[in-house]
């Protein structure tokens, strides 16, 4: 009873605290609230009237309320709003929602190579019809990036031997002081920012030059032009390319150091609705636990509408992980990636005496020798004599624990399991005692190559933390070094799932699969501004391209996947990409093993999704699933609305569309998804959802093949599909029944194959709702 008091007791102080931290937020949003008033076309009940009076009114009251307007994708407005007239005009007609405006944040050469490698270990899904993936192919795709700016004078950006830009494009180039139109070419044809005044207004101050680094990254990662050369110092030198390097990339900036502001978000999917964007590409998003509703989220909703006119979204899956249920920015609409590790390690040794090696890790540029001669202690024997120094925190090396004259010229090991304090913070305790080399013990941080410039320093497992203990322990005199750091490449195994990748079930749709698939975020090297002291090491010039990790970085790897598929089938919707990439992904490591987690267990579809997406495989899936717009208008009924906001929602209802009588979250089980999602079943219970196929190839006959747990009872029925010149999209019922109630959620996959393609879809069935 005491452990129930106990869990009860935090349960409500966390739920209390998420929500002081919602307040918060929404207390920084300087009284804007956004008005949603649904599709931009839908002029049948006066939309359009009803948003041009609203806003007139506000105008009339104070110049500056409006602080954007959305009229291209979808309509609506923020404006500088009491609570009050917020109220007031969540009920006049026309208005869907209104809602303050939220804060959202970053999700913060080798990865292209080591994906197509893991393509190439596969068997084929099918031809790739001549193409060849690192080709510069995609040059009439555009790649929409909504974050932090950009550098425009990165050799990534270059428009050297590109063609003209399609006279489709009708983006601009926002000028400030510090970005000229000529900034733009045919490679970045197009640049915005939002700052807090509507464009109709006086010229926006502030400017799309990135002063953060982030949108530089990952607009190379996606669609960065070849550059050979590249490398952070010497490390992982190679040539960095994006996904898709012949695309072109329009930067919207909704990004600033306050964050990432809702309705700068929604403005910029309506401008790129406009401007004529391919693909749609946000390594940002909520928090998890914090993710708002449909009808206040401005992600989602400006993805819908995006989606609609036939624009792929791609966003991050957050960096809340290996929590379950953190997983964000899952409405069916969008494709949700998580993040792996690539077959490359930052190895930074420690040699101890007899010339004993530690393979630790993280990125340092020291000058040690390669002898050891120098002191070693741990942090626990290094202890302040003040009194109220635990030995705990001496262990962990926290602020004012350790004793200078104890510390002064060694290397000092410390512990990092507590999380009390940043690792940045240990480190500093270390060098303002006259420490000489940093050991800091942390399994999760062993794996994203954390970066100490020029000081000598590495990261351990606890493992080897225990082997360096017991030499400290049974020495007299215990010497080490710390040696400078090297690339290690073809390391196995790879992929594994990054330690701090968000993890489904989605907390709102369990029916619903999140993340739909996962890709390079570990460690990633892309371009970086060229001004970023901050980032240089001592004695050299900023780095003119960076290795960071999240799955801010494994986006746009997808998103460059899907603008490339997009270029070679240019009729394809955006559902079908997404298919595309979601049933042709791999599920195995470069040990032809199932991929695991950080911690060594078989990762599931709550980890990975589909698996790790597949370049080459994506370009020629065989078959795909198409998910409908009508899909998605029954998804809308399943969460609660009916038939009146929809039809304001979107412009695609049928005059005779009705939601179902009996619609749940468990009808989200019948949207023709890729994955499977089925919750709520009884022991000896059958329940049935219903998939339809589309042949994106030539006539075959494929036979499906199921992988099953202990205790659950499958079945496909018809088992066997005959696609031919009349019978394109064939549908297929799957029955699932539990013998048992299961003790965890029970994870399995379908696929389709013939003689040249796998087409896969994982599931999971749980008793939960």
């Amino acid at each position: 009873m005491k452990d129930i008091a106990l869990f009860l007791c935090f349960y409500l102080f966390l739920v209390s605290f998420l929500r002081e931290s919602n307040a918060v937020s929404q207390e920084k949003n300087n009284g804007v609230y956004i008005v949603y008033m649904g599709a931009a076309d839908a002029s049948k009940d006066g939309t359009k009237n009803h948003q041009a009076e609203l806003m007139s009114s506000l105008i009339k009251r104070k110049k500056d309320a409006v602080v954007h307007s959305y009229n291209n994708g979808f309509t609506g407005f923020a404006a500088r709003l009491s609570e009050a007239e917020a109220k007031s005009i969540a009920q006049r007609p026309g208005v869907i929602s209104v809602f303050p405006d939220p804060i959202l944040q970053l999700h913060t050469t080798r990865s292209w190579d080591f994906l197509q490698y893991q393509a190439d270990v596969e068997i084929r899904s099918g031809p790739i019809s001549g193409s060849d993936y690192s080709s510069p192919k995609g040059t009439d795709t555009i790649i929409g990036i909504l974050d932090t700016g950009i550098w425009p004078e990165s050799e990534s950006f270059s428009d050297n031997e590109m063609s003209e830009v399609p006279s489709r494009w009708k983006g601009t180039c926002m000028e400030s002081q510090d970005f000229s139109s000529s900034k733009c070419n045919k490679k970045l044809v197009g640049a915005r920012f939002y700052d807090g005044s509507d464009d109709k207004g006086p010229k926006p101050s502030g400017s799309v030059r990135d002063q953060n680094g982030h949108g530089t990254h990952v607009a190379s990662t996606a669609a960065g032009n070849p550059v050979s050369g590249a490398s952070y110092y010497g490390l992982a030198s190679g040539t960095a390319k994006g996904g898709s390097p012949g695309s072109r990339i329009a930067m919207y900036r909704v990004c600033t150091s306050d964050g990432c502001r809702g309705s700068a978000i929604m403005k910029a999917f309506d401008d790129a609705i406009a401007d004529g964007v391919d693909v749609l590409s946000l390594s940002l998003g909520s928090s998890s636990g914090l993710e708002p509703e449909f009808s206040s989220d401005p992600i989602a909703i400006g993805a819908f509408h995006a989606v609609e006119k036939g624009i792929l979204v791609v966003c991050s899956a957050g960096n809340d992980g290996p929590d379950a249920r953190s997983v964000v920015n899952v409405a069916p609409w969008i494709l949700t990636v998580a993040a792996t590790t690539l077959d490359r390690d930052f190895e930074t040794d420690i040699v101890l005496g007899g010339n004993k090696l530690i393979k630790g890790g993280g990125i340092s540029f020291g000058n040690l020798t390669k002898s050891p001669v120098y002191p070693l202690i741990s942090g626990d024997l290094a202890k302040s004599g003040d009194n109220g120094v635990s030995e705990k925190n001496a262990r962990s090396c926290n602020p004012d624990s350790l004793d200078e004259k104890k510390v002064k010229g060694k290397i000092v090991l410390c512990d990092n399991r507590d999380g009390e304090y940043p690792a940045s913070m240990k480190l500093s305790e270390v060098r303002s005692k006259g420490g000489i080399g940093f050991i800091l013990v942390d399994d999760n941080a062993r794996t994203v190559a954390p970066k100490f410039k020029s000081f000598p320093a590495a990261v351990v497992t606890e493992k080897d933390s225990n082997e360096i203990l017991s030499y400290i322990n049974s020495t007299k005199n215990p010497v080490a070094s710390v040696l400078p750091t090297v690339s290690i490449t073809k390391y196995k195994p790879a992929p594994v799932v990054a330690y701090f990748s968000s993890r489904g079930p989605s907390y709102n749709t369990p029916n619903l699969l999140k993340p739909d698939i996962t890709a390079p975020g570990v460690a990633i090297l892309a371009a970086w501004p060229g001004n970023d002291t901050k980032e240089a090491v001592v004695g050299q010039e900023p780095p003119l391209f960076n290795i960071i990790s999240g799955t801010s970085m494994s986006c746009p790897h997808v998103s460059g996947i899907a603008a490339f598929v997009k270029a070679q089938n240019p009729s394809w919707s955006p559902s079908t990409i997404k298919s595309a990439i979601m049933t042709t992904a791999i599920q195995t490591n470069n040990l032809k093993a199932p991929i695991t987690t950080n911690s060594g267990s078989a990762a599931t579809p709550y980890d990975i999704g589909s698996g790790e997406a597949s370049p080459s495989s994506a370009l020629n899936p065989g078959l795909v699933y198409e998910t409908t717009a009508a899909d998605y208008l029954q998804f809308l009924c399943s969460i609660g609305y009916d038939k009146s906001k929809i039809k304001l929602i979107s412009n695609t209802v049928p005059n005779d569309f009705s939601c179902p009588t009996n619609s749940s979250s468990e009808s989200v089980s019948q949207m023709n998804y890729p994955s499977i999602g089925v919750s709520n079943i009884k022991e000896n219970e059958t329940k049935k959802v219903t998939r339809t196929l589309t042949n994106v190839a030539e006539e075959a006959t494929y036979t499906a093949s199921i992988k099953a747990p202990a205790g659950l009872e499958v079945q496909v029925i018809p088992n066997k599909l005959v696609f031919t010149s009349n019978s394109k999209k064939l549908s297929y019922e799957v029955s699932f029944k539990v013998s048992s109630k299961p003790k965890e959620d029970l994870f399995g996959l379908i696929t389709w194959t013939n003689s040249k393609y796998n087409v896969q879809s994982p599931y999971v069935v749980t008793t939960d709702l």
